[in-house]
């Protein structure tokens, strides 16, 4: 059984419709990230994102475990978790890999250091009433290099990341959904399912108007306030873009002919 989980692939991918479904695969390890997963990952989310028929991804974790963060074996021999071809996507093949459709994280169970950081580089999140996160790279003599510093404040009140930064303390579930972490908490058996009904409720809507938007959202922070006029300006541009597709002309009158929507994402 062991030596069949060795020579699996490192991280899966599927299609189911609309929806991409990921999943990090080596239970074995409780899916801490080498090198092959990161490869896997990277190359997984890149055929999503050039799929057009693919709306929005649910990434989660083979077994009992979400992601146990980086391999530690690996980094104690010297050997470079990253994919060495596509260094540039960043730990896991996507902390650094900016994809304009929707990710949504399916938190099946323990999600420490790389885990809460693959998690916060999706934009939606499930989290089994099992599972736990949090960032305890400052009691190993690190630091949460893989976005975890660069994004946990943005996403919960900046003294409440503060304090899990510093101590390294785990978040369970119940605290997660509290501070806007995740956006559900469910049972473990539930997990996934609801994570691809979120997704299939993502994927109903128009998938022009879905990237746009999360590139809107994304692209905020580099242009500053709302009241800045460069964030208006790249704002307006998306909107030109939208309005004059096809699909926009499409929902005005599939809502005046009170029909569903037949999206072409053209």
């Amino acid at each position: 059984m062991v030596t069949a989980q060795l020579n699996a692939p490192a991280a899966l991918f599927e299609r189911r419709g609309p929806i991409a479904l990921i999943t990090l695969n080596r239970p074995h390890a409780m899916n801490a990230v080498n090198a092959a997963v990161s490869t896997a990952v990277g190359a997984a989310l890149a055929e999503f994102a050039a799929d057009p028929s693919l709306r929005v991804c649910v990434i989660t974790g083979a077994g009992k475990a979400f992601c146990a963060g980086a391999d530690l074996k690996e980094l104690a021999a010297g050997r470079p978790i990253l994919d060495p071809d596509h260094p540039e996507r960043g730990f896991a093949g996507i902390v650094r890999h900016f994809v304009d459709k929707p990710l949504v994280a399916a938190v099946n169970g323990f999600a420490l250091g790389g885990g809460t950081e693959i998690l916060l580089a999706c934009d939606l999140a499930v989290m089994s009433t099992a599972a736990y996160l949090g960032l305890p790279e400052v009691k190993r003599g690190l630091v949460a290099a893989a976005g975890g510093l660069l994004r946990l404040h943005r996403q919960i009140p900046p003294k409440v990341a503060a304090e899990a930064v510093f101590t390294g303390r785990s978040i369970d579930a119940e605290e997660a959904l509290r501070w806007g972490l995740v956006n559900q908490v469910v049972l473990p058996n539930e997990v996934l399912d609801s994570a691809l009904f979120l997704a299939e409720q993502i994927a109903f809507n128009a998938p022009l108007a879905t990237r746009a938007s999360k590139r809107i959202m994304a692209r905020s922070a580099e242009v500053g306030s709302e009241w800045n006029a460069a964030a208006w300006e790249m704002n307006e541009q998306e909107f030109r873009a939208v309005r004059s597709s096809r699909d926009a002309h499409e929902g005005a009158t599939a809502f005046a002919e009170k029909r569903t929507p037949q999206w072409t994402g053209a």
